[in-house]
């Protein structure tokens, strides 16, 4: 398999419940592949814009919403969302302690902090989604969330150390580099400016610049507090990423 679909499968494997076919996944492609994690999340967002858009003239608005939303989370296999319940329970029970954070974060279980991360987070998401499904032409904005909330994981990976000397994480870190980010950000730019041009207008930039800004700011307090990033970082800022682009969309001056 050539080493371009070799990544891509690996992006969609990894960020992804769908079944997609190739070899053994390795360290190095695990890097590549932060090149695709756009297509990954275009992939994601086509199947529950698609669902949105058969469905949505027979189900009510809140309805639909918490079914899409359920949707994204389980062909992502609650992957994200899993990450930032460990980081709200390390957070939130580390008391500022390093090495006590990392260890609440490795740990499987979910504590106080974590669950109410995930309620607090999928209300947002539930809400935003119903908001724009009301007003009708809310396509655009489950297509393209996906897609930001992985690329915005990108720079993340690239950009920042890692905190933990072994871990899956440190696999992207050490494999990805520029030419990934600048290849992931070309794509997101791409789906932006056709949502732009076809459905969305200008109002689809403020949600992305929002989305990348939730993702920044968790990366800057992790660091701060940890040292560098993990993996559950990169999956709370995917989630974070979403829910702030989809909170933003429905701001009405720019709706």
């Amino acid at each position: 398999m050539p080493a371009p679909l070799r990544h891509l499968a690996a992006a969609l494997r990894f960020l992804t419940r769908l079944p997609v076919p190739g070899p053994p996944l390795d360290a190095r492609d695990l890097g590549r592949a932060l090149a695709f994690f756009p297509v990954a999340g275009a992939a994601l967002g086509a199947l529950v814009a698609g669902t949105g858009w058969l469905l949505a003239p027979r189900l009510a608005p809140g309805v639909l919403a918490v079914l899409l939303v359920a949707l994204l989370a389980a062909l992502s296999g609650g992957l994200h969302l899993d990450g930032l319940a460990d980081v709200a329970d390390g957070l939130g029970g580390g008391h500022g302690d390093r090495a006590r954070t990392l260890a609440i974060m490795r740990d499987s279980r979910i504590g106080a902090f974590g669950a109410a991360a995930l309620v607090l987070l999928l209300l947002v998401k539930v809400a935003a989604v119903a908001e724009l499904l009301g007003r009708g032409g809310a396509e655009w904005a489950l297509l393209c969330a996906p897609v930001l909330g992985r690329t915005a994981a990108v720079p993340l990976v690239v950009l920042f150390p890692y905190a933990r000397p072994e871990g899956l994480g440190r696999a992207f870190h050490e494999g990805g580099g520029p030419r990934e980010l600048l290849v992931a950000g070309g794509l997101c730019l791409v789906t932006l400016c056709a949502a732009a041009a076809t459905a969305a207008g200008l109002r689809a930039f403020l949600p992305a610049a929002a989305g990348l800004g939730a993702a920044v700011l968790v990366a800057l307090a992790c660091r701060r507090r940890l040292g560098g990033l993990t993996g559950d970082v990169y999956g709370a800022a995917i989630e974070l990423a979403e829910a702030a682009f989809l909170l933003t969309a429905t701001a009405r001056p720019w709706a």
